[in-house]
């Protein structure tokens, strides 16, 4: 699987992770063989949250990679209602030990919320001092959120933005990527067959992707992750329940669109306007 740096430390992660978001609701024992069927393929990027079915699926997520755990680059989030300095410290706790690690390699606010971005940033400092995170980065984050994060922790500290982003929605491209780009910021892209909104086969864009697939002797979904990760910096997290959803999304690590490509999917899924807030689920 091909990696990029991840954020200013460098960290070589794969550019086609596993998201866990609705893992728990699945089947567990098919849940578990999907993430580790992604790690048999070799994506070492794994993304939960203590939100997400109230820390069940971290749950899932650590009986995965029991005894691979140095295989996992492994993240998960807080939610802004525990975002304060000692909440901080006491949310990444129980996610520790949801996933049966000492540590995670990236640890995010979820979005904002209440508490002051600095007491949240002391909290996630701390946690770093302390070898409970390597790493620590944003979700749902705009340009001004992340300004104001630059102006509390200076260069080289934030990891990640993690901001909704599929072909049908692709707001983060006016200057998001940039920006993330500019200060060795890791953009990781959720949800990115949309949150039910794939194209259907029979539309323009469900065209497009197909017709470039066959090119490809790929299928829609994998020409689809191929398209979001083109640019540096990007990376995506794809849930999948099924170890064969799974090594359909790795597959996507095998193609390489051409610019005729590139431009084919741009006119059928114009990016539009930016809009005056950053669209987020």
């Amino acid at each position: 699987m091909h990696t990029r740096p991840f954020g200013p430390s460098g960290q070589p992660v794969t550019i086609i992770g596993q998201g866990s978001w609705y893992i728990d609701e699945a089947d567990r024992a098919q849940a578990v063989a999907a993430l580790q069927a992604g790690l048999d393929a070799g994506m070492n990027h794994i993304d939960t949250a203590e939100m997400y079915g109230s820390g069940a699926a971290e749950a899932v997520v650590g009986e995965a990679i029991r005894g691979r755990r140095e295989q996992v680059f492994l993240v998960s989030k807080v939610l802004p209602s525990n975002a304060s300095r000692r909440g901080t410290v006491a949310a990444c706790e129980r996610s520790l030990k949801a996933l049966g690690t000492d540590h995670l390699d990236a640890y995010l606010l979820h979005w904002r919320g209440s508490v002051p971005l600095e007491e949240t940033f002391r909290a996630l400092e701390d946690l770093q001092a302390a070898g409970k995170i390597r790493a620590f980065g944003v979700s749902n984050f705009d340009v001004d959120d992340l300004e104001e994060a630059l102006s509390i922790l200076g260069p080289g500290k934030l990891a990640c933005n993690q901001v909704l982003y599929h072909l049908q929605e692709r707001a983060i491209e006016h200057a998001i990527i940039p920006w993330c780009q500019q200060h060795q910021v890791a953009v990781v892209a959720y949800s990115p067959f949309g949150h039910g909104e794939f194209p259907e086969p029979d539309s323009r864009g469900g065209r497009a992707l197909a017709a470039i697939a066959q090119a490809h002797e790929a299928t829609s979904r994998q020409v689809a992750l191929a398209f979001l990760t083109r640019e540096d910096g990007v990376f995506t997290i794809p849930k999948a329940a099924s170890a064969r959803h799974t090594r359909e999304n790795a597959g996507a690590d095998k193609v390489a669109l051409s610019a005729a490509d590139i431009a084919q999917l741009d006119a059928a899924f114009p990016r539009g306007r930016r809009p005056a807030y950053l669209p987020m689920i």
